[in-house]
């Protein structure tokens, strides 16, 4: 009933697209705000009808989406005779502000890639603002599939905040009156930057000043066995000026013109958890990411109090084919493995999901396509299921964002560990991922599971206390941390002495070693010093006096809130545990049900429930301060498509 009202409306003309009056509640904490999914929104070099613009968002108002993305890309089929506007064009401006104000006056949010395609490019770009490695004197153009294909575009350089300046200066003055209304993201998608011998002008001097040695005659040895040591120091400053060249002034740019920043930091060759820390929204994504990954930016935004931590989702679900063709079992997606997809990200910190995702079409036309992504429009091979689809999406991420996440035990995320390593071994290499800094695969050890653990790292404690008990870093407590590393750098070793010192009970799994080129002596003083503390073990048991939260066999992945003395638990579907790139087409239907019996330890004392998976269905708990535990009806079953 309530589609046929909407529909109404808009077939009656009452969502205009005229307003230029800045909605209420725009404050951060208000972003995303009803959670239902956006979509990106794949903008195709042409010359974009405002008709079309608004047409495909009261369709996506029907469909109970929350608002869009709008990314700029190539022209389609790479066709270089399209006609379009010009690129930040004033005609550009104008339909893009056209979208922003339709997007206002239907309640729908409105976001913009910062750039077109990815990562930050322009065919203007000057020579000394793009990207190059040490063997470049120059920035290479080689960027081609743009807006302004097929001429190509120069990569913005990453490493210097100046040249980003100049870059948000052009950007900004295209999306000027864009910017007016509610308030959008700015969008930095995950890091395409070429990451091997990346350099700018002033490292090598930065180096030598920070490590006493000259980077300059190791650089061809860099990536050899033997050199790990070097890596690790080149990666540390490399990781400052990815930081604070880049993702600093990406937030800072945004807040300036009335935006936010939200980002996908992973791949970046930096210290990921907090590159996520600096942003508004950190955001993951799967399944190019694998749904565990998504506890860095999970945990990011714990630490930091910020409420959403986004998704692009079902990205090459089923696999990647290049550019140029439809990717395998598009326009066929199965909302059953979407779902199992989404439902592994909120149990591991997502509350926001943002499809790739939809293209720009004309009205009555469906042949434009985005070749690595589920087919997001009315001729979708799901379409009965789409509306559902998102609104039971939106409820877990509603649920998701109650209160505040629970935390019981600090993670030391092993980034030390991952510069030492270099690459990855062949087994877990793909056509754009090669290096450990990359973080994919970490997972928090078994003796942990049940804990919810959230990662840390040197930033979290160089600047958290240990206090009444517990160790403190903006809103989030912790009764215990773990360092279950090989390697561990000698300033953050001295943060884990101080709070062990001050009484914060310790695992350390195993004795660390120094990392980088430069040994101290103090090390093995450090070391020593911390293993000889009653409240440091290597023995699990001796420092975890509190019990998990959840206790049982097989646990299936799961994510709690706490809001006052409730808590809301969601745990995915047991299929859902370690999903792996590529999912096999209809994977979600091999699951026949299961059940797990669990304990759940609150302050009530130890309450005991049996969970009981229906196919394709997870399970969504309210455990009261007094220990009553209710099921929440998610009211939502995936059907099967075809036979």
């Amino acid at each position: 009933m309530k589609k046929f009202f909407l529909y109404g409306l808009l077939s009656l003309g009452i969502f205009s697209c005229t307003t230029t009056e800045r909605p209420k509640n725009t404050s951060e904490k208000t972003i995303y705000a009803d959670g239902k999914p956006y979509t990106r929104w794949w903008w195709f070099a042409s010359e974009i009808d405002t008709a079309d613009v608004k047409y495909q968002l009261e369709w996506l108002k029907q469909q109970n989406f929350g608002g869009v993305e709008i990314a700029w890309i190539y022209p389609m089929h790479g066709d270089s005779t399209t006609k379009r506007f010009g690129w930040l064009s004033p005609e550009w401006a104008k339909t893009v502000a056209y979208a922003k104000r339709c997007a206002d006056s239907l309640g729908l949010g409105c976001d913009y890639t910062y750039g077109t395609l990815w990562p930050f490019s322009d065919p203007d770009l000057p020579e000394a603002d793009g990207s190059r490695s040490f063997y470049d004197s120059i920035s290479p153009l080689d960027r081609t599939i743009t807006w302004e294909h097929p001429r190509k575009a120069r990569i913005l350089n990453h490493l210097d905040r100046e040249a980003f300046g100049r870059y948000a200066q052009k950007m900004n003055k295209g999306l000027n009156e864009a910017y007016k209304g509610s308030k959008s993201g700015l969008f930095v998608d995950s890091w395409e930057v070429e990451t091997r011998h990346l350099w700018t002008a002033g490292f090598g001097e930065k180096f030598k000043q920070r490590f006493g040695y000259e980077i300059e005659p190791l650089m061809d040895n860099l990536y050899k066995p033997g050199y790990e040591d070097v890596y690790y120091d080149y990666m540390s400053l490399l990781s400052d000026y990815v930081l604070y060249d880049f993702y600093q002034p990406f937030t800072d740019n945004a807040h300036q013109v009335g935006a936010f920043a939200r980002s996908q930091c992973g791949g970046a060759p930096a210290d990921l958890l907090t590159a996520f820390m600096i942003v508004d929204v950190p955001e993951t994504e799967a399944i190019l990411y694998e749904p565990n990954f998504g506890r860095i930016p999970a945990s990011a935004a714990a630490l930091t109090g910020k409420p959403v931590v986004t998704s692009e989702t079902f990205t090459c679900i089923y696999g990647w084919r290049r550019w140029g063709g439809k990717g395998p079992y598009q326009e066929q997606e199965q909302v059953a493995d979407m779902r199992l997809v989404a439902d592994a990200l909120f149990a591991n910190g997502t509350n926001q999901i943002i499809w790739h995702g939809m293209p720009y079409n004309s009205k009555g036309d469906t042949s434009n396509y985005f070749y690595a992504s589920v087919h997001v429009g009315p001729n979708s091979y799901f379409i009965d299921q789409l509306s559902d689809f998102n609104q039971y999406m939106a409820t877990v991420s509603n649920y998701m964002r109650k209160g505040k996440v629970y935390s019981d035990v600090a993670l030391y995320l092993p980034l030390e560990d991952s510069w030492m390593a270099v690459e990855y071994p062949d087994s877990l290499k793909m056509p754009w991922v090669w290096g450990e800094y990359e973080l994919r695969y970490k997972f928090a050890p078994d003796y942990l599971k049940g804990y919810q653990p959230l990662w840390v790292n040197g930033k979290v404690l160089s600047e958290a206390r240990y206090e009444n008990g517990v160790l403190r870093y903006g809103d989030v407590t912790f009764s215990a941390l773990t360092i279950d590393v090989d390697y561990l750098d000698i300033a953050n070793l001295r943060q884990v002495v101080r709070l062990a010192k001050e009484g914060l009970p310790v695992i350390l799994a195993r004795a660390p070693k120094q990392p980088g080129k430069n040994k101290s002596p103090e090390y093995a003083t450090l070391l020593e010093s911390l293993q000889a503390m009653a409240n440091v073990s290597s023995e699990p048991t001796k420092i975890l006096n509190n019990k998990p939260l959840i206790e049982g066999e097989d646990l299936p992945d799961f994510w709690c809130r706490q809001e006052g003395s409730d808590l809301y638990i969601f745990f995915a579907n047991p299929a859902a545990k370690l999903l792996k790139y590529p999912l096999r087409y209809g994977q979600a239907f091999e699951d026949k049900g299961s059940q797990r019996n669990i304990t759940i330890n609150t302050a009530a004392g130890s309450q005991t429930k049996t969970l009981n998976f229906a196919p394709n269905q997870s399970i969504l708990l309210k455990v009261t301060g007094n220990g009553t535990i209710e099921e929440i009806d998610l009211k939502f079953a995936a059907k099967k498509i075809g036979d």
